[in-house]
């Protein structure tokens, strides 16, 4: 995993995005995003979601981490994720009702989702605000491309159609639409992905770091 010593924020961002993207290079939370990926909508919601909870835990944890004792860090950092999942199911059931509705479940998933834990103990809670904060953007935007691509890819093969508006006039391909097709679409992805980066970062990730 890389540090703020290793990259630039620039770096970092890439990095989270390419060299360690959390479903395509480092397999992390497949589960999840096979689930909420059977439409581009519900992906994309979800992404957004993951994003924001990888950005400010990520920030919280650094703040506070001199203030955490060694032996309790694990359980304080996932009161912190649950903290942030909460606020923003709240915001959402008061202010986005029909979202909530279809995402809230998933929502409160992400708790236990192991890239934002893992970039709480690997990164954040080693390494000052300013470089978790781009760190927490970077994993968070690589998580919702994530989504966001294996859910277009799913409902435009599986269903047809993009946020529900037909768009391809042939037979949809339905093992794109069940969790199989989910697999095998992420099973694709990550194949581009690696060829990305072989291509243009010589197997090294964004950041140019090792893994």
């Amino acid at each position: 995993m890389s540090t703020a010593n290793d990259v630039s924020y620039t770096g970092l961002i890439k990095n989270g995005i390419f060299g360690e993207n959390p479903v395509f290079r480092i397999a992390l939370s497949l589960c999840p995003a096979v689930a909420v990926t059977n439409s581009l909508k519900n992906g994309l919601l979800m992404g957004i979601g993951v994003f924001f909870v990888q950005v400010l835990a990520n920030v919280s944890v650094s703040a506070v981490r001199n203030f955490i004792h060694e032996r309790i860090r694990l359980p304080a950092y996932i009161l912190i994720i649950g903290m942030w999942v909460t606020a923003i199911n709240l915001l959402l059931e008061a202010f986005a009702y029909s979202v909530y509705k279809q995402i809230g479940l998933y929502l409160e998933l992400i708790v236990a989702f192991a890239i934002i834990l893992s970039r709480a103990e690997l990164f954040a809670s080693k390494n000052k605000l300013i470089p978790s904060l781009f760190d927490g953007i970077g994993m968070g935007l690589g998580f919702l491309v994530a989504l966001v691509s294996i859910s277009f890819f799913r409902e435009l093969l599986g269903s047809g159609s993009l946020f529900g508006v037909s768009v391809v006039a042939s037979k949809p391909v339905l093992l794109f639409a069940l969790p199989a097709g989910g697999f095998f679409a992420v099973g694709l992805l990550m194949g581009f992905f690696n060829w990305i980066d072989i291509r243009f970062f010589g197997g090294h990730g964004a950041s140019g770091a090792g893994h």
